[in-house]
């Protein structure tokens, strides 16, 4: 879905995930009242088999799991959400993100680790949580879950592209129409559930380096028969920020992606983490949106972007 020139989707990062800790009910809402047109749920699955909605693989960086259960971790030190039912999860304390060193939050200036009463919670959690909000409210906030790490869930003995697929397909089936992108970071996992016959819209995740990511089947994602071949099975792009806006200029992706009938959802913008030679979260949101058009945008802060694009509006209301 390509969005309305100077009205890209807001897509909620994790929820509004620059304000209170990501993937909790209440980033969500807190996202759904800021105005995001999109919530995003990353996607991992419980040892047993269930979806809960997480970034990472493990959960040492955003929980108190290594207070509750100092023996459960593997070789390699962490502690994986496949290790866990969704009940044990459930008991977990969540926190802002820490640093990866673990000596405070990975973001200083974002909500106090250790505050508030915050838990991991289901997919089916989250998607009642939008569905109700969209009877509430008569908005139509769209999700956009992501498979997280298929090739591993397989060797843990989980199809996961297949189960949240299928999921998907069933929610649309049994409670009707919900905006809704399918997105991942590994090329042949989306051809796969496209060949299988999965017609969910797809987003191709692009990260910074793409040669990372494994088969692009034989072309380079970046170029126009790069993009021409994602389109065949994709709706969108997902890049990295910096493949789409570089040194202040546009690199010229979004209009090559758009020539071929992909829409594009660059992430993330962050008001505490800008690219170099960025002066303001605003000046950089206003330029992807009004200048270099891109359909969606993946934000930690969606009333920064919610603003700006209002702004935007307004102001080519005024010059017409």
């Amino acid at each position: 879905m390509v969005a309305t020139p100077g009205r890209p989707l807001v897509i909620a990062h994790r929820g509004a995930s620059g304000y209170l800790p990501e993937h909790t009910q209440q980033a969500k809402a807190l996202a759904y009242g800021q105005g995001a047109d999109v919530l995003e749920q990353d996607v991992v699955a419980t040892r047993d088999d269930r979806l809960v909605v997480l970034h990472d693989l493990f959960l040492e960086r955003i929980t108190d799991v290594a207070r509750r259960y100092p023996g459960r971790a593997r070789a390699d030190g962490h502690w994986y959400a496949r290790d866990f039912t969704l009940a044990e999860l459930h008991g977990l304390a969540v926190t802002e993100r820490l640093a990866a060193t673990g000596a405070g939050a990975e973001f200083p200036g974002r909500f106090p680790p250790w505050q508030g009463e915050f838990r991991l919670h289901a997919l089916d959690d989250e998607l009642a949580l939008l569905r109700g909000l969209n009877v509430t409210t008569g908005r139509h906030v769209g999700a956009y879950p992501e498979i997280k790490c298929p090739a591993w869930h397989r060797a843990a003995g989980i199809d996961l592209g297949v189960v949240l697929a299928e999921r998907l397909e069933a929610e649309l089936a049994l409670r009707g129409p919900l905006p809704l992108w399918l997105q991942c970071f590994d090329p042949a996992e989306l051809r796969r559930l496209h060949a299988e016959g999965f017609r969910l819209p797809m987003t191709q995740l692009i990260g910074r380096v793409p040669a990372r990511q494994g088969d692009w089947a034989g072309a380079d994602p970046l170029s126009t028969a790069g993009l021409a071949s994602l389109a065949r099975h994709c709706a969108a792009i997902g890049p990295w920020l910096g493949h789409v806006w570089r040194d202040g200029c546009d690199t010229g992706l979004v209009a090559r992606a758009h020539e071929v009938g992909l829409a594009v959802h660059p992430w993330t913008l962050r008001r505490d983490r800008l690219p170099d030679g960025c002066a303001t979260a605003d000046s950089l949101a206003s330029q992807l949106c009004h200048e270099i058009g891109v359909d969606g945008l993946f934000t930690d802060h969606p009333d920064l972007v919610v603003r700006v694009r209002a702004h935007g509006r307004r102001l080519a209301e005024a010059l017409d």
